[in-house]
């Protein structure tokens, strides 16, 4: 997402610039174009030659210094974005003035591209009238300030007013700054959880999903533009979610009608839960006495929900099926990514370890029609979700 991304990292004085040596580093990481300039007190906490080696390009302080009084103008119209961080108090107060007194601000004045602030300072400085109104009036201006952290500050003191950390910077420019909707105006169908099978009143056979998987790839879809429909089963998971159109069911029948309704209408459905096979034949009306010592139930196939949307496919839409398996794995996963007339296939393996039912992390695999086999490591559900809605968008816009 950053790759090829033209950043110009501002670095003033404040003990918080050691921070800015790993931002740079991750930014260049990450495929960035990135330039630097510092205050010349920024120069008594962190070198120019280190900054220059991990950015490489040169580092530029001095307002007269060769041609760099021309170059202001022209950094501001090179980058995509300037991040200055940190901002200590001093340049937070000259900004908010129009004060130009150095290479740093002449570029922040004469700046075409957007601006990201990440505050450094003490709590008593973070917390005065002065600098709320400074932000105040950097806010007003269109510039982006990225929150303070709360911690063990420079004076020995606990309390806000730390940098954010590369790591949240680098996320905000990911996440926040240079998100692209790149599914605005398709609309999506998942579902997540599992299914209850009712034998009695009281009883019910299931199994262990918890509708973590789902939701979270719900979740993603909504965040890039998708209007998305969740149909989920029983769960204690909090589907009280902000832009997502959720309907509660309990059986694999429910979960059938609710799919076949809503599945005409939509461009991207994701099958993620985990539908019961096998439903009672008969269910008792009145709850089932321990009368013997064995109890035999009869079950019956349920209507297979992935397979009926692969026959009502129309062109265009992209169906994606999930396989949880414990031996032959991949084999599986091809003869359902072929029998279920799928796009994709996300395969589960219930031997690796932090996968699965019920963890907030999972493990992937993910085949495709086209015979492309793609494996990613052991990330957290949300990520995960990421990564497959990466594939759908991939097969949406090829």
């Amino acid at each position: 997402m950053l790759k090829g991304k033209k950043i110009l990292i501002g670095i003033t004085g404040s003990i918080a610039a050691y921070k800015s040596i790993l931002l740079v580093r991750n930014l260049v990481k990450e495929g960035a174009a990135v330039k630097v300039i510092m205050t010349p007190s920024a120069k008594d906490f962190v070198t120019p030659l280190s900054l220059a080696t991990l950015s490489k390009n040169p580092v530029l302080i001095d307002l007269f210094d060769e041609d760099t009084w021309a170059n202001h103008v022209m950094l501001g119209r090179w980058a995509d974005v300037m991040i200055i961080a940190p901002l200590s108090c001093n340049t937070l107060a000259k900004m908010a003035n129009g004060i130009c007194d150095n290479l740093l601000l002449a570029t922040y004045l004469s700046a075409t591209c957007p601006i990201i602030v990440a505050p450094a300072m003490d709590e008593d400085m973070w917390h005065h009238p002065a600098t709320k109104s400074n932000l105040e009036k950097l806010e007003a201006w269109g510039n982006k300030i990225i929150p303070v952290g709360k911690g063990e500050l420079a004076s020995g003191l606990e309390g806000e007013g730390r940098m954010a950390e590369p790591d949240q910077i680098l996320e905000y420019l990911k996440n926040d700054f240079f998100f692209v909707k790149d599914l605005a105006g398709k609309k999506a169908l998942v579902t997540a959880g599992p299914t209850y099978e009712s034998i009695d009143p009281v009883r019910f056979v299931s199994n262990h999903a918890s509708g973590k998987m789902g939701v979270a790839v719900a979740r993603e879809l909504a965040k890039r533009g998708a209007s998305v429909h969740l149909i989920i089963g029983p769960t204690n998971l909090d589907t009280n979610i902000s832009g997502i159109n959720v309907q509660h069911v309990e059986s694999a029948a429910q979960m059938f009608e609710a799919c076949i309704e809503k599945y005409p209408g939509v461009n991207i459905a994701v099958m993620a839960a985990a539908v019961a096979d096998y439903t009672p034949a008969l269910v008792s009306k009145e709850k089932i006495k321990k009368n013997s010592d064995t109890l035999t139930l009869e079950f019956v196939r349920t209507k297979d929900i992935l397979k009926t949307l692969g026959e009502k496919k129309s062109r265009g839409q992209i169906l994606v099926g999930f396989a949880l398996e414990s031996n032959n794995e991949k084999e599986y996963a091809l003869d359902k990514l072929q029998k279920k007339n799928a796009d994709l296939i996300v395969l589960n393996s219930l031997n690796d370890a932090g996968a699965g039912f019920g963890y907030d992390t999972n493990k992937i695999t993910i085949f495709e029609k086209d015979g492309k086999q793609l494996n990613y490591d052991q990330k957290p559900k949300q990520q995960v979700a990421k990564d497959i809605v990466d594939r759908i968008v991939n097969l949406l816009y090829v």
